[in-house]
Protein backbone atom coordinates (compact mmCIF):
# COMPACT_ATOMS: atom_id res chain seq x y z
CA UNK A 1 0.00 0.00 0.00
CA UNK A 2 1.11 3.04 -1.22
CA UNK A 3 2.23 5.58 1.75
CA UNK A 4 0.14 9.13 2.19
CA UNK A 5 2.04 12.05 1.21
CA UNK A 6 2.60 15.45 3.04
CA UNK A 7 4.09 18.50 1.95
CA UNK A 8 4.77 20.67 4.54
CA UNK A 9 6.24 24.49 4.08
CA UNK A 10 8.50 26.37 6.60
CA UNK A 11 10.30 22.88 7.48
CA UNK A 12 13.70 24.03 8.40
CA UNK A 13 12.97 24.74 12.18
CA UNK A 14 10.43 24.94 14.37
CA UNK A 15 6.83 23.88 14.25
CA UNK A 16 7.69 22.74 10.61
CA UNK A 17 10.57 20.87 11.19
CA UNK A 18 8.59 18.91 13.90
CA UNK A 19 5.52 18.46 11.76
CA UNK A 20 8.05 16.85 9.52
CA UNK A 21 9.95 14.32 11.20
CA UNK A 22 6.80 13.33 13.21
CA UNK A 23 5.03 12.75 10.07
CA UNK A 24 7.90 11.03 8.98
CA UNK A 25 8.11 8.69 11.50
CA UNK A 26 4.47 7.84 11.60
CA UNK A 27 4.49 6.21 8.08
CA UNK A 28 3.73 9.44 5.42
CA UNK A 29 5.90 10.34 2.86
CA UNK A 30 7.24 13.66 4.11
CA UNK A 31 8.19 16.45 1.54
CA UNK A 32 9.89 19.72 3.44
CA UNK A 33 9.67 22.75 1.91
CA UNK A 34 12.32 25.46 2.52
CA UNK A 35 12.89 28.95 2.09
CA UNK A 36 16.26 28.16 1.49
CA UNK A 37 17.97 25.80 -0.66
CA UNK A 38 20.53 25.01 1.29
CA UNK A 39 17.88 24.21 4.49
CA UNK A 40 15.93 21.61 1.55
CA UNK A 41 19.54 20.20 0.36
CA UNK A 42 19.59 19.28 4.45
CA UNK A 43 16.20 18.01 5.30
CA UNK A 44 14.67 17.00 8.42
CA UNK A 45 15.27 13.23 9.03
CA UNK A 46 13.36 10.81 7.16
CA UNK A 47 11.69 13.70 4.67
CA UNK A 48 12.78 14.42 0.69
CA UNK A 49 14.00 18.14 0.78
CA UNK A 50 12.26 20.18 -2.06
CA UNK A 51 12.86 24.34 -2.49
CA UNK A 52 9.72 26.52 -1.87
CA UNK A 53 9.74 30.39 -1.42
CA UNK A 54 6.34 31.55 -1.27
CA UNK A 55 7.83 34.87 -2.42
CA UNK A 56 8.72 33.12 -5.72
CA UNK A 57 6.05 31.00 -8.15
CA UNK A 58 8.52 29.44 -9.62
CA UNK A 59 10.15 27.71 -7.09
CA UNK A 60 6.45 26.81 -5.58
CA UNK A 61 5.71 25.10 -9.25
CA UNK A 62 9.23 23.25 -9.22
CA UNK A 63 8.35 22.24 -5.73
CA UNK A 64 5.64 20.89 -6.49
CA UNK A 65 6.45 18.85 -9.87
CA UNK A 66 8.94 17.52 -7.90
CA UNK A 67 6.53 16.14 -5.37
CA UNK A 68 4.34 14.89 -8.25
CA UNK A 69 7.07 12.92 -10.08
CA UNK A 70 7.81 11.48 -6.62
CA UNK A 71 4.65 10.25 -5.82
CA UNK A 72 2.91 9.31 -9.27
CA UNK A 73 0.74 12.80 -9.58
CA UNK A 74 -0.70 12.15 -6.42
CA UNK A 75 -0.68 14.68 -3.09
CA UNK A 76 -2.63 13.84 -0.10
CA UNK A 77 -2.54 16.35 2.31
CA UNK A 78 -0.86 20.22 2.10
CA UNK A 79 0.06 21.83 5.24
CA UNK A 80 0.60 25.59 4.52
CA UNK A 81 3.09 26.52 7.84
CA UNK A 82 6.14 28.84 6.48
CA UNK A 83 5.67 32.46 7.52
CA UNK A 84 7.68 35.48 8.84
CA UNK A 85 6.98 38.33 11.33
CA UNK A 86 7.65 42.02 11.11
CA UNK A 87 7.43 43.40 14.97
CA UNK A 88 6.74 46.81 14.90
CA UNK A 89 4.27 49.84 15.26
CA UNK A 90 1.74 50.12 12.32
CA UNK A 91 2.66 53.63 11.95
CA UNK A 92 6.43 52.36 11.30
CA UNK A 93 5.98 50.03 8.18
CA UNK A 94 6.49 50.94 4.73
CA UNK A 95 4.39 49.56 2.16
CA UNK A 96 6.84 47.87 0.64
CA UNK A 97 7.39 45.85 4.12
CA UNK A 98 3.65 45.39 3.98
CA UNK A 99 3.86 43.75 0.62
CA UNK A 100 6.49 41.43 1.87
CA UNK A 101 4.92 40.30 4.62
CA UNK A 102 1.39 39.66 3.09
CA UNK A 103 3.42 38.09 0.13
CA UNK A 104 5.31 35.52 2.62
CA UNK A 105 2.42 34.76 4.87
CA UNK A 106 -0.60 35.09 2.44
CA UNK A 107 -0.67 35.31 -1.36
CA UNK A 108 2.04 32.59 -1.70
CA UNK A 109 0.00 30.21 0.61
CA UNK A 110 -2.73 31.11 -2.07
CA UNK A 111 -0.55 30.70 -4.88
CA UNK A 112 0.47 27.02 -3.93
CA UNK A 113 -2.63 26.13 -2.46
CA UNK A 114 -4.85 27.08 -5.84
CA UNK A 115 -2.42 24.84 -7.76
CA UNK A 116 -2.52 21.51 -5.21
CA UNK A 117 -6.61 22.18 -5.49
CA UNK A 118 -6.34 20.43 -9.01
CA UNK A 119 -4.73 17.43 -8.11
CA UNK A 120 -6.79 16.68 -4.91
CA UNK A 121 -9.93 17.02 -7.09
CA UNK A 122 -8.86 14.43 -9.44
CA UNK A 123 -8.18 11.44 -6.72
CA UNK A 124 -11.02 12.62 -5.18
CA UNK A 125 -9.61 13.48 -1.54
CA UNK A 126 -7.13 15.68 0.36
CA UNK A 127 -6.54 17.63 3.73
CA UNK A 128 -5.26 21.55 2.95
CA UNK A 129 -4.07 22.15 6.91
CA UNK A 130 -3.01 25.96 7.54
CA UNK A 131 -1.33 27.06 10.32
CA UNK A 132 -2.78 30.02 11.69
CA UNK A 133 -2.59 31.88 15.56
CA UNK A 134 -4.35 32.95 17.88
CA UNK A 135 -3.73 36.52 16.23
CA UNK A 136 -5.65 35.68 13.28
CA UNK A 137 -8.68 36.48 15.96
CA UNK A 138 -7.26 39.12 18.32
CA UNK A 139 -5.09 41.87 17.42
CA UNK A 140 -2.70 42.91 20.13
CA UNK A 141 -0.04 45.79 19.40
CA UNK A 142 3.19 46.30 17.68
CA UNK A 143 2.44 42.74 15.71
CA UNK A 144 -0.17 44.76 13.44
CA UNK A 145 0.93 43.44 10.30
CA UNK A 146 1.70 39.63 11.10
CA UNK A 147 -2.27 39.80 12.52
CA UNK A 148 -3.23 41.28 9.46
CA UNK A 149 -1.94 37.83 7.46
CA UNK A 150 -3.46 35.85 9.57
CA UNK A 151 -7.05 37.26 9.87
CA UNK A 152 -6.66 37.16 6.15
CA UNK A 153 -5.91 33.61 6.33
CA UNK A 154 -8.98 32.72 8.66
CA UNK A 155 -11.21 34.31 6.18
CA UNK A 156 -9.60 32.66 3.12
CA UNK A 157 -9.65 29.19 4.81
CA UNK A 158 -13.41 29.78 5.58
CA UNK A 159 -14.80 30.64 2.25
CA UNK A 160 -12.13 27.75 0.48
CA UNK A 161 -13.95 24.98 3.62
CA UNK A 162 -17.27 25.74 2.05
CA UNK A 163 -16.32 25.99 -1.63
CA UNK A 164 -14.42 22.35 -1.22
CA UNK A 165 -17.87 20.74 0.39
CA UNK A 166 -18.75 17.82 -1.73
CA UNK A 167 -15.34 17.76 -3.26
CA UNK A 168 -13.52 15.21 -0.56
CA UNK A 169 -11.24 18.16 0.62
CA UNK A 170 -11.01 18.94 3.82
CA UNK A 171 -9.71 22.59 4.97
CA UNK A 172 -8.63 23.12 8.56
CA UNK A 173 -7.01 25.89 10.84
CA UNK A 174 -4.69 25.05 13.41
CA UNK A 175 -4.68 28.39 15.37
CA UNK A 176 -1.41 27.77 18.18
CA UNK A 177 -0.83 30.52 21.16
CA UNK A 178 2.69 30.88 21.99
CA UNK A 179 5.00 28.03 21.11
CA UNK A 180 8.89 27.77 21.73
CA UNK A 181 10.28 28.18 18.54
CA UNK A 182 12.94 30.64 17.17
CA UNK A 183 10.06 32.63 15.09
CA UNK A 184 10.74 35.58 17.01
CA UNK A 185 14.38 35.70 16.77
CA UNK A 186 13.87 35.22 13.14
CA UNK A 187 11.56 37.84 13.06
CA UNK A 188 14.83 40.70 13.71
CA UNK A 189 16.20 40.30 10.70
CA UNK A 190 12.89 41.65 8.62
CA UNK A 191 12.52 44.38 11.68
CA UNK A 192 15.74 45.50 10.80
CA UNK A 193 15.42 45.56 7.08
CA UNK A 194 12.27 47.67 7.02
CA UNK A 195 11.65 49.75 10.22
CA UNK A 196 14.15 52.46 10.82
CA UNK A 197 13.44 53.14 14.07
CA UNK A 198 15.57 56.14 14.99
CA UNK A 199 13.81 58.26 12.51
CA UNK A 200 10.14 57.09 14.06
CA UNK A 201 8.18 59.39 16.58
CA UNK A 202 8.29 56.96 19.31
CA UNK A 203 12.03 56.66 18.79
CA UNK A 204 12.71 57.22 22.43
CA UNK A 205 9.23 54.75 23.15
CA UNK A 206 11.83 52.27 20.80
CA UNK A 207 15.46 52.78 23.31
CA UNK A 208 13.28 52.93 26.46
CA UNK A 209 10.87 50.06 25.86
CA UNK A 210 9.88 48.81 22.31
CA UNK A 211 13.28 47.20 21.04
CA UNK A 212 13.34 44.71 24.20
CA UNK A 213 9.70 44.15 23.94
CA UNK A 214 9.99 43.24 20.27
CA UNK A 215 12.77 41.03 21.05
CA UNK A 216 11.72 38.91 24.06
CA UNK A 217 8.05 38.26 22.62
CA UNK A 218 6.74 35.27 24.56
CA UNK A 219 9.69 34.35 26.17
CA UNK A 220 8.97 33.18 29.58
CA UNK A 221 5.33 32.53 29.13
CA UNK A 222 4.12 29.82 31.36
CA UNK A 223 1.43 28.33 28.81
CA UNK A 224 4.17 28.50 26.20
CA UNK A 225 4.03 24.87 24.40
CA UNK A 226 6.57 22.97 22.23
CA UNK A 227 6.34 22.37 18.52
CA UNK A 228 4.91 19.07 18.95
CA UNK A 229 2.01 20.45 20.48
CA UNK A 230 0.71 21.80 16.80
CA UNK A 231 2.01 19.15 15.35
CA UNK A 232 -0.42 16.70 17.77
CA UNK A 233 -2.91 19.05 16.36
CA UNK A 234 -1.92 18.43 12.66
CA UNK A 235 -2.21 14.77 13.32
CA UNK A 236 -5.96 15.37 14.38
CA UNK A 237 -6.66 17.56 10.99
CA UNK A 238 -5.07 14.77 9.16
CA UNK A 239 -6.77 11.58 10.84
CA UNK A 240 -10.09 12.66 11.73
CA UNK A 241 -12.91 11.52 9.09
CA UNK A 242 -14.96 14.98 9.67
CA UNK A 243 -12.19 17.32 11.22
CA UNK A 244 -13.02 20.21 12.86
CA UNK A 245 -12.90 23.23 11.35
CA UNK A 246 -10.48 24.68 13.88
CA UNK A 247 -8.12 23.53 16.11
CA UNK A 248 -6.34 25.59 19.13
CA UNK A 249 -3.25 24.70 20.58
CA UNK A 250 -2.54 26.52 24.08
CA UNK A 251 -4.81 27.98 26.71
CA UNK A 252 -3.99 31.16 25.23
CA UNK A 253 -5.65 30.74 22.00
CA UNK A 254 -8.96 28.93 23.91
CA UNK A 255 -8.81 32.08 26.29
CA UNK A 256 -9.10 34.61 23.45
CA UNK A 257 -11.49 32.90 21.15
CA UNK A 258 -14.28 33.40 24.00
CA UNK A 259 -12.53 36.83 24.88
CA UNK A 260 -12.95 37.95 21.48
CA UNK A 261 -16.43 37.22 21.58
CA UNK A 262 -17.72 37.86 24.77
CA UNK A 263 -15.70 40.84 26.71
CA UNK A 264 -17.05 44.80 25.27
CA UNK A 265 -14.27 45.91 23.22
CA UNK A 266 -13.17 48.38 25.79
CA UNK A 267 -12.16 45.44 28.38
CA UNK A 268 -10.81 43.14 25.50
CA UNK A 269 -8.54 46.08 24.38
CA UNK A 270 -6.78 46.60 27.82
CA UNK A 271 -6.54 42.60 28.16
CA UNK A 272 -4.94 42.75 24.36
CA UNK A 273 -2.30 45.26 25.62
CA UNK A 274 -0.93 43.00 27.90
CA UNK A 275 -1.36 40.01 25.68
Amino acid sequence: MAKRSILITGAASGIGRDAAETMAREGWQVFAACRQAKDAANPPAGTTGVHLDYRDSATIQSALDQVLAATGGTLDALFNNGAIAIPAPLEDLPRGAMEDIFQVNFLGWHDLTQRVIPIMRRQGHGRIVNCSSVLGYVSPPLRGAYNATKFALEAWSDALRLEMDGTGIKVVLICPGPIKTNFRQNAIPHFERWVDWEASARADEYRETLLDQLHKGSTGNPHQLPPSAVTDALKLALGAPAPKARYMVTKPAIWAWYARRLLPTPLLDRVLKRF
